[in-house]
């Protein structure tokens, strides 16, 4: 049985399969970002689309200061 943080890396990895799909998943945080949660852990990729490709900005804890991952460039 995988470690938890391989089981965390497949949800990781899950998540941008599905994000690969279909771009429009998970509800608007601004103008350009989405939140799509990851199903088994406190996580979610907040992402934009650049060129029509998807960009990860942070896999952000849910229970952390909400927005902070917005400081990034």
């Amino acid at each position: 049985m995988p470690g938890l943080g391989e089981q965390f890396l497949a949800e990781v990895e899950h998540a941008c399969s599905r994000l690969g799909e279909h771009q429009s998943l998970g509800p608007r945080l601004d103008s350009e970002h989405r939140r799509l949660g990851l199903r088994r852990f406190p996580f979610a990729l907040i992402y934009r689309i650049k060129t029509s490709k998807v960009q990860i900005t942070a896999v952000a804890h849910d229970r952390r200061q909400p927005g902070y991952w917005r400081r990034r460039k």
